[in-house]
């Protein structure tokens, strides 16, 4: 059952278009609304009814945050991606739990040697790997300002794998700042779409803050928006302190798109793809 509904001419000139009205899309928008207000009033009583039992109350409020966060909505995202979010590639990466991560905006060609030499030379940090030890020291540096510029970085995939190395550049000091960049390393003669061929893809953002991520509320960084600025970051600090890598753009290699991230923070990118040339073990011989 719908009823037509008259509306301003289109902006280009021409007839008057008219939207259709649909009880269905209306009941849908409400119910979509009406659940929000609820669970955030749902929360709400959680909160406050937790003081009136006491300290208890608030050891369950915890314990509830904790389940939802690291057990109940991970669990969902898993099974919702699964059947929705397409396992091959398409310029971004994957958290663990299926949401679609950053985007892919930076390719290498060269050997691992290379790569990471370069990027040492720029002062490029490796990031530590994630472990028990590794994740409370983040903790409680995060926590008192303290620096630590070797911090591991929250594993991402993409070829349905982890990242094989990180590397990152603390800012100031804080460990809740920093520049930082992912790195797989491609399938054997796998090509990007449209036929080019790399040794390495990458996903460089810059940390802003520590905050509660938006689709599942787990503690981690929040980015900055505008990930091109990290991008062209990346590739003038290597370039400055390796004067030989060279540069190849692929212009409109995705479509540039607003979007989030894994975490609910926007994104956005112009779809441009560099590749930088770091070069190879036997060029590197050849030329000594």
């Amino acid at each position: 059952m719908s009823s037509e509904q008259n509306v301003a001419p289109p902006a280009h000139g021409g007839a008057p278009t008219r939207r259709r009205f649909s009880v269905t899309t209306a009941l849908d928008h409400f119910f979509f609304v009406y659940a929000g207000v609820a669970a955030v009033w749902l929360a709400w009583l959680i909160f406050t009814e937790s003081f009136h039992i006491g300290w208890f109350g608030i050891l369950f409020g915890v314990i509830f945050w904790a389940t939802l966060a690291y057990l109940a909505l991970p669990r969902l995202h898993r099974i919702l991606t699964t059947i929705y979010v397409p396992d091959y590639f398409i310029g971004r990466t994957r958290t663990s739990d299926g949401l679609l991560g950053d985007p892919v905006n930076l390719a290498v060609r060269g050997g691992e040697a290379e790569l990471r030499r370069a990027l040492e030379r720029a002062g490029w940090i490796p990031a530590d790997a994630v472990t028990l030890s590794s994740s409370w020291r983040i903790i409680t540096s995060t926590v008192t300002r303290r620096s630590y510029d070797r911090a591991p970085v929250s594993p991402l995939m993409l070829f349905s794998r982890v990242q094989d190395f990180a590397y990152q550049q603390e800012v100031a000091g804080n460990p809740a700042k920093r520049h930082h960049v992912r790195f797989w390393r491609t399938p054997d003669g796998w090509l990007l779409p449209g036929g080019a061929r790399v040794d390495w893809l990458a996903a460089g953002t810059f940390d802003r803050a520590v905050g509660l991520s938006l689709f599942t509320l787990q503690v981690t960084h929040k980015i900055d928006a505008d990930t091109d600025v990290e991008r062209d970051h990346i590739i003038a600090s290597v370039r400055a302190s390796n004067p030989a890598v060279g540069l190849e753009t692929l212009r409109d290699f995705a479509t540039g798109y607003h979007s989030r991230n894994g975490g609910g923070d926007s994104i956005r990118t112009d779809g441009d793809l560099p590749i930088l040339e770091v070069g190879y073990p036997e060029q590197n011989s050849a030329t000594s």
